[in-house]
């Protein structure tokens, strides 16, 4: 089983943060944030390489997972809050700015922090997701007129609690199901409906091989069973709200960027990505989505060579 240091409870931004850190507190800083179904302990492959490279290495779980937090609200999940936590633990450990990586939900927060607090943020990697331009109408709407009721981020939205319940339920089972290789190779396409994603919770025959041993997969069950899954699904429920509340946010990103995508993800990479992020170096590896833990050396050689050649 990969170590991973203690937690700190941290109180930041009007609520506690579980935190984990380690390398040297006056090194150069980076902050690895994850996504869903996910927890700071999906970049245990990480961190021991960026502190052998000298840098201090913050890793979250954020407001919603683990023993941080969980608003009861469904509006403090947007993404001022989601970004406003992670200035504070810049704050809280001394750091004016830092590189900031994400994965899946992660990077949609890194994405925004870099234009809502640019002066926080020295570098960016995102994983999976990249900059999502902004939609002319409300992205739920969207994304019903075009994927349809089922669509899992609909589905969270117009039927909450519902898949709450079951990802509750069926912790153990829903997240051994969906963390396997290759799960979405030959329909890479096709995004999930909200029936499929949640039939995973239930479902006894999942594709693939399990990408982690039961150790590890036993730190994650852990974190869902300590928080539950609707202080993440919370994130998803305020596409809305972030989108009404960032009109008037310049959409664009200055700082230098690492993109690296799965070869077979369900997230298409973005062909205009360069509009929005000018000064971006993207990657493909031969994984699925979970990209930090499918091709963990391959995804630790691209961040390290990347941050120095371009934040030395």
């Amino acid at each position: 089983m990969t170590p991973f240091p203690e937690a700190e409870l941290i109180d930041v931004n009007g609520i506690t943060l579980e935190a984990f850190s380690a390398g040297d507190p006056g090194g150069s800083p980076i902050v690895l944030c994850h996504g869903w179904p996910e927890c700071a302990y999906s970049w245990r492959h990480q961190m021991a390489p960026l502190v052998d490279a000298g840098h201090h290495v913050i890793v979250p779980n954020q407001r919603g997972y683990g023993r941080s937090s969980c608003p009861e609200p469904v509006a403090d999940y947007d993404i001022h809050h989601l970004c406003g936590d992670l200035v504070a633990l810049l704050d809280r450990f001394g750091h004016r700015d830092a590189v900031f990586v994400g994965h899946d939900w992660g990077a949609i927060v890194v994405w925004n922090l870099a234009m809502l607090h640019p002066s926080r943020v020295r570098g960016v990697v995102n994983l999976s997701v990249p900059f999502l331009e902004r939609s002319d109408r409300d992205p739920i709407d969207a994304f019903e007129a075009a994927m349809g009721s089922d669509f899992y981020i609909v589905h969270f939205n117009r039927r909450p609690g519902v898949a709450d319940s079951a990802f509750d339920a069926n912790a153990e089972n829903f997240l051994r199901n969906i963390y396997r290789t290759g799960q979405w190779r030959e329909e890479s396409q096709n995004q999930p409906a909200g029936g499929t994603i949640i039939d995973l919770a239930t479902s006894a025959n999942p594709s693939g091989e399990l990408m982690m041993s039961e150790a590890e997969l036993a730190v994650f069950v852990a974190t869902f069973r300590q928080s539950g899954f609707t202080g993440g699904l919370n994130w998803y429920r305020n596409f809305g709200r972030n989108w009404e509340t960032t009109a008037q946010v310049r959409q664009r990103v200055d700082q230098p960027a690492l993109m690296i995508h799965g070869r077979y993800d369900i997230v298409p990479p973005n062909p205009r990505l360069t509009t929005y992020v000018p000064d971006v170096e993207v990657h493909t590896l031969e994984c699925g989505h979970w990209i930090q833990q499918e091709q963990p050396e391959e995804t630790n050689r691209l961040i390290l060579d990347w941050l120095a050649r371009r934040m030395a």
